[in-house]
């Protein structure tokens, strides 16, 4: 009789941390996520699977050519969020832009209030979209100032620079270090080379009043020169306004984003 009165308290134990469990577990659900709070995207920059370190260390790609990355900034643009039934959250567009700078220590965008959801995939752009320069210089806010304190514009007629891409080569034919400059943008309304493309998380990142998630991002420099379309340095080493190479550079970009892991964390605290 005292076994089964022992056996029966355990699986009484047992029943009861199943059901705290289970309400842990059901608490994440969409169902029961409510209020808002702030998505953190961490961009973490690389070349070809290596930490990039500026001025430092020299990255061989598959074109041959090594390179000495010496700055390294690009410009992000119209967030929204995508949940798991489809939906999309569009960030508000005038605070949708921001400047991610290697050299500066740039490497965080912060998106506040965002509704409470489950969200399986990321929208955003390389670069400023047109709509957004034919403001006018008046109509970029206070971006405009954080762009040229960043090294992204060329001047206000010229545009923005969406990609600030530099640093020293070598290769087969080029055997002393040789500058390279690789600054890809919009020109006027002629030459439009802002992309977007959407990114899918490899897990879910959960929204609440209680949950900050930070969603991870690998960057591949690599790709910018040694995407789809090879761009040979050793060929031209400064690319700014080129009606070819400048649109291949832009989708060489949009392809340099991965996000790695998303971290659900409660409180702010990842």
């Amino acid at each position: 009789m005292k076994l089964i009165q022992i056996k029966l308290a355990a699986l009484a134990v047992a029943l009861v941390s199943f059901t705290a469990c289970s309400s842990d577990d059901d608490s994440n659900n969409s169902d029961n996520l409510t209020g808002e709070n702030s998505v953190t995207l961490e961009f973490d920059n690389s070349m070809n699977g290596d930490d990039l370190i500026l001025g430092a260390s020299a990255y061989t790609n598959s074109n041959g050519e090594s390179l000495t990355v010496n700055r390294f900034n690009y410009l992000v643009s119209n967030f929204v969020l995508i949940d798991e039934d489809g939906n999309e959250f569009v960030y508000p567009k005038d605070d949708s832009y921001f400047v991610i700078s290697e050299e500066n220590e740039l490497n965080e965008v912060v998106l506040t209030n965002i509704p409470a959801g489950n969200y399986v995939q990321l929208k955003f752009g390389v670069g400023v979209d047109q709509e957004k320069y034919q403001q006018g210089a008046e109509g970029q806010g206070g971006f405009l100032q954080i762009a040229e304190e960043n090294e992204m514009m060329w001047s206000w007629q010229a545009g923005y620079k969406f990609l600030n891409f530099e640093g020293t080569f070598t290769s087969e034919t080029i055997t002393e270090a040789t500058d390279f400059k690789i600054h890809m943008g919009s020109h006027g309304s002629t030459l439009d080379n802002y992309r977007e493309f959407t990114v899918n998380l490899p897990s879910t990142a959960k929204v609440s009043e209680s949950l900050t998630p930070l969603i991870h991002f690998a960057i591949d420099g690599n790709q910018i020169l040694d995407g789809d379309h090879k761009i040979l340095l050793s060929e031209a080493p400064v690319v700014m306004v080129d009606e070819v190479k400048s649109p291949q550079i832009a989708e060489n970009a949009s392809t340099m984003f991965m996000v790695h892991h998303v971290h659900n964390g409660e409180g702010g605290h990842h």
